[in-house]
């Protein structure tokens, strides 16, 4: 059958799609930006791509209208405090009107456990999503989950944060409230197994794991995982904003994202029943052996996805097409090139495998150093690593950029930074035939915004020219060591 999968290059949506072509199903993938979608070549005779933006009202005569079944995995959380649920609800407004004038006959959206009478806003934006799309003319089933673990999952990820970093914690109380965490593969197996299964037309069901663990549970329970020892103190009173400032500088987690989850972590999220469990015959895996597998899939290098690929965990949104030409009228480089001497293959397979725990080459603690700097300004900082260790597709995270251009064909990589900064920066790397020689040129750029711009370009002149120095002969003679 046809499906029209949302989110395409989110975190859900990129776990549920090699699925559904392992299913047989072809998949007309929804992303806002093609440049930065990418799937495997075998992939290609079942995936279409549909570039769309759902806050803004679909054109219907460059839109896909022929499709059994549509998934809805689009959310906002981590694009604002303030208006993501104006967000959430015009981007579900637009997509019922759309699917309405098509000929899918099943919608499934993957929400959040909403059992208890005051919510949070994060939730409360999610169950009026489902009202939206209750009111179109196409049957929904809603799927709500609470805590989703697994490699890349923000949940997952925050969790690992803190207990990986933190021997002794001093928590907020809200480290008390239960919840009902559930694996990924799991969330998958619901998905597809409710997809045109006309029992769960327009109906609601709650999706969970074996077990209600508080919080402070789910901590330890993945220190005993990774054999740590750990100790979790609770205070009293911990306010919002001490404890959004608490996840935020302690985790890889955005400010926005971290305001967003201690709201709802103060709410209870339990199964209210397990229905579909029975419908669907799916035995649930329980929370340590979820850690557990997901540990597997990172030291097998097999990361899928990851929350922090997302673009709506940064300021570049649907800005991200502006950034692959880079200008040059207005803009200050710095570019250099030498000979490889070197393996080529080596060279591009060092460029490919730059930032997260193999570092920038050359002086490290400096690159560290404008990390933390960065976090204290409200920036992303370099916890967010990478997802793969040397594999990076166009709008991966990596460290304090984003990855624009991962071509390896053409052997050129071009990152754009995420950190704060007065003005917009590019880092390029190519490898070059020039003359029967191999050439790895490293370009820097910056576009300033205004006098400040042009005043922060000059002062780091002086570490632009070691830093980038080091870092360029380093890569061209560094040898992997397996």
């Amino acid at each position: 059958m046809k499906i029209l999968l949302t989110g395409a290059s989110g975190y859900i949506g990129k776990r549920l799609l090699p699925v559904l072509i392992e299913q047989g199903h072809e998949v007309i993938s929804c992303v806002r930006d093609k440049n930065r979608f990418e799937f495997k070549d075998y992939f290609s005779g079942q995936v279409k791509v549909f570039e769309v933006d759902f806050l803004k009202k679909v054109n219907p005569e460059n839109a896909p209208v022929e499709f059994d079944a549509a998934f809805y995995l689009i959310h906002s959380m981590s694009s604002s405090i303030q208006d993501f649920e104006e967000l959430e609800a015009e981007t579900a407004l637009n997509f019922t009107r759309y699917v309405s004038d098509t000929k899918c006959r099943q919608i499934i959206y993957l929400s959040g456990i909403s059992n208890e009478k005051k919510l949070s806003r994060h939730l409360a934006s999610r169950k009026n999503v489902e009202n939206i799309l209750k009111k179109g003319s196409v049957p929904v089933t809603i799927l709500r989950a609470g805590i989703i673990v697994g490699s890349g999952s923000a949940s997952f990820e925050i969790i690992r944060d803190l207990v990986e970093k933190l021997p002794v914690m001093i928590t907020p109380k809200w480290l008390n409230t239960r919840s009902q965490p559930i694996a990924i593969r799991d969330v998958i197996k619901f998905l597809t197994g409710v997809l045109l299964k006309e029992e769960c037309y327009n109906d609601t069901f709650d999706i969970g794991g074996p077990e209600i663990l508080t919080y402070k549970e789910i901590l330890l329970k993945y220190a005993e995982v990774r054999k740590l020892k750990r100790l979790i103190l609770t205070l009293p009173v911990m306010t919002p904003r001490l404890s959004s400032y608490w996840l935020y500088f302690v985790t890889s987690t955005s400010y926005k994202l971290a305001v967003n989850l201690v709201n709802s972590m103060k709410i209870e999220i339990v199964c209210s029943d397990n229905r579909l469990q029975e419908i669907l015959k799916i035995e649930t895996i329980d929370y340590k052996t979820s850690v557990q597998l997901a540990f597997e899939k990172i030291e097998q290098n097999l990361v899928l996805s990851s929350w922090k690929d997302s673009l709506i965990t940064t300021s570049v949104n649907n800005r991200f097409s502006e950034f692959i030409e880079v200008p040059n009228y207005g803009c200050y480089k710095d570019s250099k090139e030498i000979p490889i001497t070197n393996n080529p293959e080596q060279v591009l397979h060092n460029i490919w495998s730059i930032g997260g725990n193999r570092g920038w080459y050359y002086a490290n603690f400096l690159w560290k150093l404008r990390g933390y700097f960065d976090k204290m300004i409200g920036g992303v900082g370099l916890r967010r690593g990478r997802t793969n260790k040397n594999i990076i597709s166009p709008g991966d995270a990596l460290d304090f950029w984003r990855v624009i251009v991962a071509d390896k064909k053409k052997k050129r990589l071009l990152l754009h930074a995420e950190m704060k900064l007065p003005g917009d920066a590019w880092l390029e790397f190519e490898i070059s035939e020039q003359d029967g020689l191999n050439m790895l040129r490293q370009t820097a750029t910056f576009r300033p915004f205004g006098v400040f711009g042009r005043l922060y370009w000059f002062s780091l002149l002086p570490f632009h020219y070691f830093i980038f120095n080091g870092m360029l002969k380093n890569i061209e003679k560094f040898k992997h060591k397996n």
